[in-house]
């Protein structure tokens, strides 16, 4: 089991930026791909982006394609998501998570994730 600790959250107006962190730790980290979720009231949690254990492969939603960036480092056990262009439809609470295996293909489903932490939230007024 990994336990994950997200920070970074908060306030910020439309077309601002933000980034969140995601510290890692239990596990050999570098072996497991890493993503990103979020919902909001009354809906699912939703993929965001995810990547690969290496850090080569990078998987987006369509929704944030272009505007938010996922990357890692894993001598220092953290996953991070930069997100610029902020819309207020992207107002959420943001999960970071970890594979359930190691070196597994890179996933934008859920049930493929077995550890998350407990969510960040990000406001974005207009």
């Amino acid at each position: 089991q990994v336990q994950l600790v997200e920070s970074g959250g908060g306030l910020v107006q439309a077309g601002g930026s933000l980034r969140l962190s995601c510290a890692a730790s239990g596990r050999t980290f570098s072996s497991y791909n890493m993503g990103w979720f979020r919902r909001t009231p009354g809906k699912d949690r939703e993929f965001v982006a995810a990547i690969t254990w290496g850090g080569v492969i990078k998987n987006y939603a369509d929704s944030v394609k272009g505007r938010f960036t996922i990357s890692r480092d894993n001598a220092q056990g953290t996953v991070s998501l930069q997100m610029n262009s902020l819309k207020p439809e992207d107002t959420a609470i943001y999960y970071c998570a970890a594979a359930m295996s190691p070196y597994s293909a890179i996933s934008r489903n859920t049930d493929d994730f077995g550890s998350w932490g407990q969510g960040t939230q990000v406001t974005v007024s207009s």
